[in-house]
């Protein structure tokens, strides 16, 4: 059988503008929704139904497929069926070999944390005709109460507030994650919903549950990717052709020192300064690039061997005359930041990195956060992943 996933992803977002190219773990939320759906095995294609060419392009960065959406489905009344179904007639249509979808699953990008093991044990349960529709759900034993008009004011909804029952001995609910929802696809033509036949959970985790629908919610995803993901394998980082710095902040401390004539100073790290080297010796090439005028900056990188750009307010662009003037892949360059300028040139590069006491967007926008705040070992800690990585290589 095959198995279609279908990510709608407009444009429009009224609690969070643009909430599907907002990053989580450095990555757009509509290309982790693509990521996860295309790691599932049962998955046999991913198509991102869209208004918007810069979440198309995240789509198709991501490895998935793209179909425009028609202004008419794309305001904020228009279901998610609608969506899945004009994707699903547009995507059949282009199969040269009349190949049709037997199973169609919606996919959410909202929901940050899905595990394709998850996706695939729904996928398979509804291909192999245990389910007609199984949808992604946390169980809880919360005491739900509903406010009331009465005497009595507000009153359990699945409780007797007379009789407290241990939290163990409540009968548990299901709780919609919003995350995926498998459907048969005649069954979805026929009813126009997604709830069809026989229909089944696939629990998931709670720490896999959260959907973003507000700021807040959005920033607790930040902060979640950070515990429930490792940054990066090692193995990731193996074929690095650059790695390119901020200063203040990532090779500094992000304070300086000021005596009595205005002179600054900063505080380096000589741990740092290995690491440096380190790259050098394995043949990574690295850049400071920075917007501080001060000659320091220029008189650290010339102690450290490395290329400097200093003075810079347009950052991104500089950075990628430089790419462009050495014919380097900027997907396989890591950029390392800590402050809000950073963010231009992140967003250029493969591998966007973070100090530990960066800015929280540019966390946020981080693949790679470091353990180490800046000026107290990040360049090091980053340099050895980069090293081990590139040894552990056959």
């Amino acid at each position: 059988m095959t198995a279609l996933v279908v990510v709608p992803a407009r444009g429009g977002s009224q609690g969070v503008p643009l909430k599907n190219l907002r990053r989580v773990g450095g990555v757009p939320l509509v290309g982790r929704a693509a990521a996860a759906a295309l790691a599932a095995p049962a998955v046999d294609a991913v198509v991102v139904s869209t208004d918007h060419a810069g979440i198309a392009t995240a789509a198709r960065d991501a490895g998935a497929e793209v179909v425009e959406r028609p202004a008419d489905l794309s305001g904020p009344t228009a279901t998610s069926e609608s969506a899945v179904l004009h994707a699903l007639d547009a995507w059949e249509a282009r199969q040269a070999d009349g190949r049709r979808a037997d199973v169609v699953v919606l996919v959410q990008p909202t929901s940050p944390f899905i595990d394709p093991a998850d996706l695939d044990a729904a996928v398979r349960a509804v291909a192999a005709g245990e389910a007609d529709s199984v949808f992604s759900a946390v169980e809880t034993h919360a005491f739900l109460w509903r406010e009331t008009d009465g005497a009595e004011g507000a009153t359990g909804v699945n409780h007797d507030r007379a009789v407290r029952p241990r939290r163990q001995d409540l009968e548990p609910q299901l709780r919609e994650t919003g995350a995926f929802y498998v459907m048969r696809t005649a069954a979805l033509r026929e009813t126009g919903h997604r709830f069809t036949g026989r229909v089944a959970v696939q629990r998931v985790p709670e720490a896999h549950a959260l959907e973003i629908d507000t700021e807040g919610e959005l920033e607790l995803a930040v902060a979640l990717a950070g515990v429930l993901e490792a940054p990066l394998p090692p193995a990731g980082l193996a074929g690095v052709q650059a790695v390119v710095t901020d200063f203040d902040g990532v090779h500094t401390a992000d304070d300086a020192w000021v005596d009595t004539n205005g002179v600054e100073s900063v505080r380096v790290s000589r741990s740092d300064g290995m690491g440096v080297e380190r790259l050098r010796r394995a043949g990574v090439p690295l850049l400071v690039l920075s917007k501080e005028r001060d000659g320091v900056v220029a008189r650290r990188a010339a102690k450290l061997g490395v290329d400097v750009l200093h003075g810079v307010e347009q950052k991104a662009e500089v950075l990628a005359r430089w790419l462009d003037e050495r014919d380097l892949d900027p997907a396989r360059v890591v950029y390392v930041g800590n402050d809000v300028n950073d963010l231009g040139p992140m967003a250029l590069v493969g591998w966007p990195a973070a100090v530990a006491d960066a800015a929280p967007s540019v966390l946020a926008a981080a693949r790679l956060r470091l353990s180490r705040p800046g000026g107290n070992g990040a360049v090091r800690e980053l340099a050895e992943l980069v090293i081990t990585a590139k040894e552990a290589q056959p």
